[in-house]
């Protein structure tokens, strides 16, 4: 059996990166006394604006900049694992990235994960601002013996990314976190908790979404476990959840319900 104790900082960035910085301090501070050793914090933690715009190019910061310098920080002090969604500056001056960072609890950087799916859907056009991540991209790290997958909001709109996580031949992820800025809109919660338990069913793996507190995030924060349970969940305000992932469940779901050594097809990158 090997277990991980994850905190979900559920809350809504603004528009200025060292306030954004001290929210994931406290945050990280407060599931340290729960007992966790990893903390998850939304998509545009670093930064967020209603609109993404130039204005998000402009905060856009490399990986070894001031903010991720700051988390690295964060780390060591608190001694917790972190996965922060965070603008990173593009190859191009007028686009960045949508980016996740993993760092451990010495204040190792040990993997970034640049969102594939951009947001080009229900009126918005993330791909005029954003470059997109290369789709070959496998983002699973490990903390404490668990390994930990990685994807970005609107990828959970498309099944075979967390498949490929979760059937990886050199490391299949044992849980797959969804940081996100999951707009607000008709049917957009049903659409959420039902996209993130459908990925945890199908790939009998446990999922942790975690979302933007309103006023522009439904938030909804989430954690569901290999049989598509909902063990852990937050609301719409701001929050911490707190879950523990147990590979033992992971086990025993898969003992009754061996979806992944049934499946009869593979994955195919599109052109």
């Amino acid at each position: 059996m090997t277990t991980l104790t994850i905190a979900a900082a559920q809350f809504a960035p603004v528009d200025d990166p060292a306030t954004n910085l001290e929210t994931v301090r406290a945050a990280a501070a407060d599931a340290v006394a729960c007992g966790a050793r990893l903390l998850v914090t939304p998509e545009y933690t670093s930064f967020f604006t209603p609109d993404i715009d130039d204005r998000f190019v402009a905060a856009a910061q490399p990986l070894d900049g001031p903010f991720v310098t700051g988390l690295r920080r964060i780390a060591r002090s608190t001694g917790i694992a972190l996965v922060v969604g965070v603008a990173e500056a593009g190859e191009t001056p007028e686009r960045f990235r949508n980016t996740l960072v993993a760092i451990d609890a010495s204040g190792a950087v040990l993997t970034s994960y640049r969102k594939v799916h951009l947001y080009d859907a229900f009126g918005s056009r993330e791909s005029d601002r954003i470059e997109a991540g290369d789709p070959d991209q496998l983002p699973v790290v490990v903390v404490d013996g668990v390994r930990v997958g990685l994807e970005t909001c609107y990828d959970l709109r498309f099944p075979e990314v967390t498949r490929r996580l979760a059937a990886a031949e050199d490391g299949a992820a044992d849980v797959v976190l969804v940081p996100a800025e999951w707009v607000r809109g008709p049917g957009k919660e049903h659409h959420w908790r039902t996209l993130l338990t459908a990925r945890a069913i199908e790939n009998t793996v446990w999922v942790l979404g975690v979302g933007q507190a309103p006023p522009i995030g439904i938030g909804g924060s989430v954690a569901v476990d290999p049989s598509g349970t909902a063990v852990a969940a937050l609301g719409a305000d701001p929050g911490l959840l707190v879950t523990t992932v147990d590979t033992t469940t992971t086990d025993r779901v898969r003992s009754v319900n061996p979806s992944l050594a049934l499946r009869r097809y593979g994955i195919t990158r599109r052109a």
